[in-house]
């Protein structure tokens, strides 16, 4: 059996173990005697204990966003409308909001904020990427970035969120979207302002050497620095 078939059922597992335990040590030692696989077998797909499992459960839900993103036609979709579908995929892929609440949870930890930073930056690349986003600048960075703070407020916002259907959230969606549009009007302006556009030379002139990761060229550090010629 694969590593990824022994994740799944270890996960699988785990679920009705998290709500009581949180992504904890004992809910991956209760998922690990539930589905019937060895110890040395757990250490071995969980080197981290049970945050490796918290991930893995944060990449399962991606998984199922990508796939409902594939299956709908989202060409008739105004962009902003294309991005507010995919953070709304990505929430409704949740089947029990506790497991998500308990991962914020394990997430806020100072020793597992990047674990979790870095995964809600992940499940953003994964839909620029997955709308076809081609950026190889310092946009690469910022869309990510700006997404990150959009999806992490609409799923704090979720989490308490008590109305039907979840009304109150996609609400709240639209209006966090509608800021990041006005923020790219802004700045839109402000380069067609010559005043503000030469402030700005060489500031822009430093960005412009930034790029996106290159797999081939990873060391470690995400992106690339391009010398001066």
């Amino acid at each position: 059996m694969s590593d990824a078939d022994l994740m799944s059922r270890l996960l699988e597992a785990a679920k009705p173990h998290v709500p009581f335990d949180g992504w904890s040590e004992t809910t991956l030692r209760l998922a690990a005697q539930d589905a019937d696989i060895a110890p040395g077998l757990v250490a071995a797909i969980c080197p981290r204990g049970a945050v490796d499992l918290a991930l893995a459960y944060h990449a399962e839900g991606d998984a199922a966003m990508l796939k409902r993103l594939e299956e709908t036609d989202l060409s008739a979709m105004r962009f902003r409308d294309r991005i507010a579908f995919a953070v709304r995929a990505r929430l409704e892929a949740v089947e029990d909001r506790e497991l998500v609440r308990r991962g914020t949870t394990l997430f806020s930890l100072p020793n597992h904020a990047a674990d979790g930073a870095k995964a809600i930056w992940q499940t953003c690349d994964h839909i620029w990427t997955a709308l076809g986003d081609t950026s190889d600048d310092v946009n690469w960075y910022t869309k990510r970035a700006t997404l990150s703070g959009v999806y992490g407020a609409t799923v704090l916002y979720w989490l308490g969120d008590d109305s039907e259907g979840n009304v109150r959230t996609w609400e709240f969606l639209d209006r966090r979207i509608e800021d990041v549009m006005q923020i790219e009007k802004l700045k839109a302006r402000a380069r067609e302002n010559r005043v503000v556009s030469g402030l700005m030379a060489g500031p822009l002139a430093f960005l412009g050497r930034v790029r996106a990761p290159q797999a081939r060229q990873q060391t470690g550090m995400p992106g690339r620095w391009t010398g001066p010629n």
